[in-house]
């Protein structure tokens, strides 16, 4: 038996319920959902998939993106929700109770993006989003540091969890990166009507950061639209903005048309280089309409 989850706070957390329902030696696998929609992740009937598609025969699936309904039968709980360690803690509520409560709470604010202004623009000073803030897989380092944020989450105390000198440098990471990010965001993103585009196709280096920061550097903006080269693909982000609600296109939707998906408010997909461009102006299209 394995967790097969991503490595996003969404996933951290539901692993850590998963863990605390069915055992805490079960390991868990850090997978991206396109690893699984291309079927490059093997499956079997005793594995526990969340927050991603499902993809072959397992023992248990939770997930809430719009994008990835099923047909088929399975065991678990698919929803539209704003998160799927929520569908975790209810299905197994009688064997976590109420103990993470307020992670799960927190958890379906971050992945939902129901932050306000402030905890955009400075959360160094929320425990709970600047901790999602670190749980990203780049190398295999972060793996192993997704491994000990749910280790630290099942046993301690929120303040304890931040205190862990793991945490804390990557904590410090973020909040440094996400300053030079800010700069990046203002140097190549530009606004198409209602739409921000960050572009940066042209850099050799892409750096990443707050994923909400856009928002609020462009707040005209109602959906973002970020663009970037990774190896043979472009790779297209969308999000409508937490702070300005007026997009009415579902992004999981549009973007499963081009072999993506995510949720009503973000998703992603990837194009050949040489079809990206194409591929693009017809999101940009379907988002200037702004139809639901």
């Amino acid at each position: 038996m394995r967790i097969i989850t991503r490595p996003d706070f969404d996933g951290v957390v539901c692993a850590v319920l998963l863990k605390e329902a069915l055992g805490a030696q079960i390991p868990v696998q850090w997978v991206q959902p396109g690893e699984m929609q291309a079927g490059k992740v093997p499956v079997g009937t005793q594995d526990v998939v969340a927050n991603l598609p499902l993809h072959g025969e397992v023992g248990l699936w939770f997930d809430h993106h719009v994008s990835n309904a099923v047909a088929v039968p399975f065991k678990g709980v698919y929803r539209v929700a704003p998160s799927a360690a929520g569908l975790v803690q209810n299905y197994f509520e009688a064997q976590l109770g109420r103990r993470f409560g307020e992670l799960v709470r927190q958890t379906d604010r971050i992945d939902a993006a129901e932050l306000t202004l402030d905890e955009i623009l400075h959360p160094e000073r929320y425990p709970f989003v600047l901790l999602s803030m670190t749980t990203f897989f780049r190398d295999p380092a972060d793996g192993a540091y997704c491994d000990r944020v749910v280790e630290l989450l099942r046993t301690l105390s929120m303040e304890r969890v931040m205190a862990d000198s793991f945490v804390r440098r990557r904590c410090e990471e973020v909040v440094a990166t996400n300053k030079m990010y800010e700069a990046c965001l203002t140097d190549h993103t530009s606004m198409h009507g209602h739409i921000s585009v960050t572009d940066l196709r042209g850099l050799q280096s892409v750096p990443d950061g707050n994923r909400f920061l856009v928002y609020s550097l462009f707040p005209d903006g109602v959906v973002n639209v970020k663009i970037s080269n990774e190896g043979p693909y472009t790779l297209v982000k969308l999000g409508h903005s937490i702070l300005n609600r007026g997009c009415r296109v579902n992004v999981g939707r549009l973007l499963s048309q081009y072999g993506g998906g995510g949720h009503v408010g973000a998703g992603a997909c990837r194009f050949e280089l040489q079809d990206a461009q194409k591929g693009i102006d017809e999101i940009l299209t379907v988002l200037e309409r702004n139809e639901p």
